[in-house]
């Protein structure tokens, strides 16, 4: 065998394990993050609730709950194989971070609605201190 005809194999190999590999991650559809101002660093370990209002009753459903990774963010919420659409709810329970930091805030949670009309990516942050906060859409 050539080297040429070697160095082809070999790269439709990697070609196609890539390809695989990349096929394999799964892509959420819904991402926060949560900046602490007051510090300037991510606020880790704070659990936040995500809900969806059903349009039939006005009632939320809670979807899921996570906790913010070391750097302040949470990746994983709706899955992009299931595209969501509707009126959702992420409630960022924040007390017990700032019992943490023995730091009186004004918040004990922060609640954020918003709505997804698309299949885009939404990344929905907070940047937070003890006695405010702030959202926007991200991406």
């Amino acid at each position: 065998m050539t080297m040429h005809l070697k160095k082809i194999i070999l790269s439709l190999i990697l070609g196609l394990a890539t390809s695989f590999a990349n096929a394999q991650v799964p892509t959420y559809q819904l991402s926060s993050h949560i900046l602490d101002v007051s510090t300037g660093l991510p606020a880790p370990g704070v659990p936040v609730k995500l809900e969806k209002l059903n349009d039939q009753n006005k009632q939320w459903t809670l979807i899921d709950q996570k906790s913010t990774d070391e750097n302040g963010r949470i990746k994983d919420f709706l899955n992009q194989n299931k595209s969501e659409k509707g009126v959702f709810k992420l409630t960022f329970l924040v007390a017990d971070y700032f019992k943490q930091k023995n730091t009186l805030s004004f918040y004990p949670f922060i609640e954020v609605v918003f709505e997804i009309k698309d299949d885009k990516h939404y990344h929905v942050p907070i940047t937070l201190s003890p006695y405010g906060y702030s959202t926007y859409r991200g991406n």
